[in-house]
């Protein structure tokens, strides 16, 4: 029988090889969830991947629902396994740069979407044509969160010592055991439970290479441009939440 919650915590510990702050970003998500839509919220976790924030919204909020959305066969696996017999969380898989790609959700309305790390994949209209479908799916009054790669490209020596920092910091960890992206893909494609849904996921989107990562991280917009973004999309408020040197979550209100 697969340990499907050994995958979820390895999947974890790799995420956290790029983002030592990661589970800061999920704090401070989940305060913003409680704050605007109380401890028993319906959920949109979106490319919610193997279920990391759904795993946290749970365990924090137990009266909380969940449906997660992705389009990767592997992340999905994991998560459904993960979660299985919970009915408190539901798993759809769709493409979120397809116009229909709502219709399979379970409901017509959410108090809270949220997503992390996921939506540097899209470029800026397909990210625009997103936000305004998210607009019609969170309630009035309800929120959306999205914790992401959103650098300021105007401090270019302050992001030039991040980064050296940063890189010695990952290399330390690797030295000690840590996987990185590529590292943990390879070792997907070499479990039997998961390399067919590996095929097909790499046939989606390539296969990573220490050369190619497919992280998608050139010209990724900066927070601003992602508040002006959900304004125009037809949310009431938007701003920054939490920042770091390279990343930051931004809160948007219907």
């Amino acid at each position: 029988m697969t340990d499907w919650q050994s995958w979820q915590e390895s999947w974890d510990r790799q995420q956290e090889w790029y983002l030592p702050d990661r589970e800061e970003r999920f704090r401070v998500m989940l305060d913003m969830v409680e704050a605007v839509a109380g401890d028993r919220p319906r959920v949109l976790d979106l490319a919610c991947g193997t279920g990391s924030i759904t795993a946290r919204l749970l365990k924090r909020y137990p009266g909380a629902v969940s449906t997660g959305v992705d389009l990767d066969p592997v992340l999905l696996t994991i998560a459904r396994g993960t979660f299985a017999g919970d009915d408190r969380v539901a798993f759809v898989r769709a493409d979120l740069s397809a116009p229909d790609w709502r219709d399979a959700l379970p409901y017509d309305s959410y108090d809270a979407v949220v997503t992390a790390t996921a939506l540097h994949w899209l470029r800026e209209e397909p990210l625009r044509a997103l936000y305004g479908h998210l607009a019609e799916l969170v309630r009035p009054g309800g929120v959306f969160l999205n914790a992401d790669h959103m650098p300021d490209e105007s401090t270019p020596r302050i992001n030039a010592a991040e980064r050296a920092l940063r890189v010695a910091r990952q290399e330390r960890a690797r030295t000690a055991g840590a996987r990185d992206w590529v590292d943990w893909w390879d070792a997907v494609a070499a479990t039997p439970e998961l390399a067919g849904q590996a095929a097909e996921r790499f046939a989606l989107f390539g296969r990573p290479t220490k050369e190619r990562n497919d992280h998608g991280d050139d010209a990724v917009p900066d927070a601003r441009w992602h508040a002006e973004a959900l304004r125009a999309a037809g949310f009431a408020e938007a701003r920054t939440a939490w920042s770091s040197l390279t990343d930051a979550l931004v809160i948007a209100l219907r």
